[in-house]
């Protein structure tokens, strides 16, 4: 279902042959029109139509206003449901677009060719397509799986040194959950570019896909997917809420950092552990400040994450570096002390 494609794309080729499609719509946002729609309309080799469906970029713009928007474009076009809808960006487009795509007359087909490393370690892998809700995010969405995913790793030429920083957090939550060699690999990198993430691509992408086959609809293990993500979210739609959107992976490298914190709290790890993984995090991030925002608020938004049963707050916590378990329930205090922990790093 993932395939690294070559410089010809001719594994894409091969799949637009294979299959009866009636048409073909390929959404972007305004950067990977600019700088990887080129790319791949210079090697697609089809004779069927298609039309370009082009966003702005950013978080804010994963709402049910977009998706409505591409709703009634589809509809105008007279889009059936052979047609098939090619996401080529990062992690809004690949969920936006599954959304879009999975409801649209019940369900159309959907490939994601993921250009950011965020979206090609993590968000274009699972199936989960989504929206955000208000100020809350990924509240509305399907379990869709696209028909394939095809990766061209050269599309992160294309990325400012952000968003490859932002990615790079996924990859290390894969090794913190996971798999600690991967984890002892990324950290062993000293410089953070595109040549030293390329060659542990592969581990990330397989790590994902092992945990979404063992549990496609987030039942059990994939829950652990999440850790970084509980806190993180919060920070993240507190940010967007306050006109102030953040990178995704910055959100969860500052949830990462509490929630690691947490976890020697509540007995799951050592001190020793605990220091030594957000010490090496924080060798590849700056600190963000969240002074603004009151625990109050973010435990607001905590007691709506998706993960919670009975108003109870869930958690993905380490029980060791490649070791994670879930629906673990912490105590406000300990949720409390973590945040400080974080907003104490600053003076440190």
């Amino acid at each position: 279902m993932i395939t690294i494609v070559d410089d010809n794309f001719s594994q894409l080729n091969s799949f637009l042959h294979e299959k009866s499609f009636s048409k073909i719509f390929i959404l972007v946002d305004e950067n990977t029109h600019e700088y990887c729609l080129p790319t791949l309309l210079g090697n697609m080799e089809t004779d069927l139509g298609f039309e370009i469906l082009e966003i702005e970029a950013g978080e804010e713009m994963k709402n049910i206003q977009t998706a409505n928007q591409l709703w009634e474009i589809l509809t105008e076009m007279q889009a059936d449901r052979k047609a098939l809808v090619i996401n080529l960006g990062g992690g809004v487009i690949t969920d936006m677009g599954g959304f879009v795509a999975s409801t649209y007359k019940r369900g159309i087909q959907f490939i994601n060719i993921p250009t950011t490393l965020l979206s090609m370690c993590d968000a274009s892998i699972g199936g989960k397509t989504g929206i955000d809700l208000m100020h809350y995010k990924n509240m509305v969405g399907t379990f869709t799986f696209p028909e394939q995913i095809f990766v061209y790793p050269k599309f992160l030429e294309t990325l400012p040194f952000k968003e490859l920083r932002s990615g790079f957090a996924e990859m290390l939550k894969h090794g913190l959950i996971a798999d600690k060699s991967h984890w002892e690999n990324l950290t062993q990198i000293n410089k953070l570019d595109i040549e030293a993430v390329i060659p542990h691509i592969q581990t990330s992408m397989d790590i994902k896909q092992n945990v979404v086959e063992q549990d496609f609809h987030e039942k059990n293990i994939r829950k652990n997917l999440n850790f970084g993500h509980t806190i993180g979210h919060a920070i993240e739609s507190l940010c967007l809420n306050q006109g102030n959107p953040i990178l995704h992976g910055e959100a969860v490298v500052m949830g990462m950092i509490s929630e690691t914190y947490l976890a020697y709290l509540e007995g799951l790890i050592s001190e020793d552990d605990s220091k030594l993984i957000i010490e090496n995090i924080q060798k590849y991030y700056p600190y963000l400040d969240i002074s603004d925002f009151k625990d109050e608020d973010i435990f607001d938004l905590l007691l709506n994450d998706k993960k919670n049963v009975d108003s109870k707050i869930n958690f993905s916590l380490l029980t060791g570096i490649g070791s994670c378990n879930f629906d673990h329930q912490c105590s406000q205090k300990n949720i409390s002390e973590s945040l400080d922990f974080y907003r104490k790093l600053n003076d440190a």
